[in-house]
């Protein structure tokens, strides 16, 4: 890494607020009509939506070090959740302290080890309460001590909110019976509970959006801010999290930096979370050097300069070692294009299952297991209703190959995979994503994740 001449640049600050397990379609500007997110919709109003944002893997961990190291989770050997990256990994605080800046992670963290990642962290107390006043009180006595010394900063504020157990916001502003029930869910009693309160942690979320704008703002720090809100990958729900599912994989991102985002623009290339990290080093005036990250820099796209980024982004899906069956092997692996998304599952002959799956599996199992959780509510409803029982049988049987048209199908619930029409997108999704497996050393992926089971979970 290379330090640009400091007499040229003008350093900006940079904030960047993060979610937990978060739905970019509960957004607002991502076409909720139901979720209430008033601070996210005028930020992306004010500066820049990107619709195309993906994350490699949707689970917490890999998700945050992709973010903060700019590289895939196979180069940071982080493809499984609770894992901490190789040894030698550099992140966004070795590339913009030797640039003078502060660099500050204020809540969750998630990441490791703590050489690769050196953030100044400020812990929270998690779920126990509510996290905003100490989020807002750390930023701005961080914000206060670097613009008393003249030193520019990045912080990341990384929210609880989001992620289960609800503890947080205001449940009375939604009623459960008027939510509008998205249509790759099953309509459940248990559905509408949880969604209440899972969208008042959002809104929640929101607000501290709204509290650390204001704070930029009255210090006059705004202008010379790059402020950026993400989702991070979707809820824990079915279908989202531990997939590799739009819903779990496409991400939210909002961006406002004054005199370079256009008031209302919208990004439609292909945009990974690897860029994120190159991107906030190039608009601090760093220069990386080949190799450091796999993302590229979006600078030019903040300006609204037109420049193709992206052919393909690919994920994946490791389901060892997460809670539940941590010996379960049962890879899952995705390429998308701006239009397709192809999900290839090598080990579709097995079930496959997660923490939130797993007891509708017990139940389709035996009968006489009942369980309270959203999949057991979708297995009751199924007994009754046939047309459910295709939803249901998707949630732990998967083909080999699954295309989905997201222009025609963004919820993917056609499998075009033996649509004549769509032979030929199909097969050059099949060799991309073949090809782009055996560079990354992930062409047997039941091999790779065979060899990820830790050892004291073999059976």
């Amino acid at each position: 890494m290379t330090n640009a001449d400091d007499d040229q640049v003008r350093r900006p600050n940079i904030v960047f607020i993060l979610a937990d397990d978060v739905n970019r379609d509960t957004w607002g500007i991502y076409g909720s009509k139901d979720c209430k997110t008033p601070h996210i919709d005028r930020l992306a109003g004010d500066g820049m939506r990107f619709d195309r944002a993906y994350s490699s893997v949707a689970m917490c961990a890999p998700f945050r070090q992709e973010l903060y190291s700019g590289r895939s989770p196979w180069r940071t050997g982080t493809l499984p959740n609770h894992s901490k990256s190789k040894p030698g990994t550099q992140s966004i605080v070795h590339y913009l302290k030797p640039l003078g800046y502060r660099v500050a992670l204020v809540g969750k963290s998630h990441v490791g080890p703590r050489a690769c990642y050196p953030f100044e962290h400020f812990n929270d107390s998690g779920k126990k309460q509510d996290q905003n006043p100490f989020y807002l009180q750390k930023t701005c006595e961080l914000i206060d001590e670097c613009t008393d010394a003249d030193q520019p900063f990045c912080i990341f504020i990384a929210s609880h909110d989001g992620h289960g157990p609800y503890t947080t916001g205001d449940r009375s502003a939604y009623d459960a019976d008027k939510l509008t029930i998205p249509p790759y869910w099953l309509d459940t009693p248990e559905l509408r509970s949880a969604l209440v309160k899972y969208y008042a942690e959002i809104t929640n979320f929101d607000s501290l959006i709204g509290q650390v704008r204001g704070a930029l703002e009255s210090r006059g720090l705004w202008d010379n801010t790059i402020f950026m809100v993400c989702s991070e990958q979707g809820t824990a729900f079915p279908f989202a999290k531990w997939s590799c599912f739009d819903n779990g994989l496409h991400t939210g991102l909002v961006a406002h930096w004054t005199g370079v985002t256009r008031p209302g623009s919208v990004v439609e290339e292909l945009v990974s979370m690897a860029d994120i990290a190159p991107t906030l080093v190039d608009a601090a005036g760093g220069s990386l050097k080949p190799g450091d990250c796999d993302g590229k820099s979006l600078l030019r796209t903040l300006r609204g300069e037109k420049e193709a980024l992206h052919r393909y982004v690919f994920g994946a899906f490791t389901n060892c070692n997460i809670i539940g069956n941590r010996d379960r092997v049962y890879p899952i692996r995705v390429i998308r294009n701006s239009s397709f998304s192809l999900i290839y599952n090598p080990n579709h002959k097995s079930l496959t299952s997660n923490v939130s799956i797993d007891h509708a599996l017990a139940m389709l199992q035996d009968p006489a297991e009942t369980g309270s959780d959203i999949g057991s509510s979708w297995v009751t409803l199924s007994r009754q209703n046939p047309s459910a029982r295709l939803l249901v049988h998707k949630l732990h049987h998967r083909p080999e190959y699954e295309l989905y048209n997201l222009e025609t199908d963004p919820y993917e619930l056609r499998n075009e995979i033996d649509n004549p029409k769509y032979e030929v997108m199909a097969e050059a999704l099949k060799a991309a994503l073949h090809a782009e497996l055996a560079a990354l050393g992930d062409s047997d992926p039941i091999a790779t994740e065979t060899g990820l089971v830790k050892t004291g979970h073999r059976k």
